[in-house]
């Protein structure tokens, strides 16, 4: 499936394509969640849910 109908499922609700886009950006989001070589777990919940709002106001 294409990254697009992916995201166009996730946008209108589906939970398994959000959790698939979820799992494609994960490394991403722990990379960015680090804080001087330490795991930031507050920092990386806000970029879970930036990502999923994200997801959800994407316009095509």
């Amino acid at each position: 499936m294409s990254f697009e109908k992916l995201l166009e499922q996730a946008k209108s609700g589906d939970k398994n394509a959000q959790e698939e886009i979820f799992r494609m950006y994960r490394p991403l989001l722990i990379k960015n969640a680090m804080e001087q070589n330490r795991f930031e777990e507050d920092l990386y919940q806000e970029l879970s849910a930036t990502l999923l709002n994200c997801i959800r106001k994407f316009r095509f």
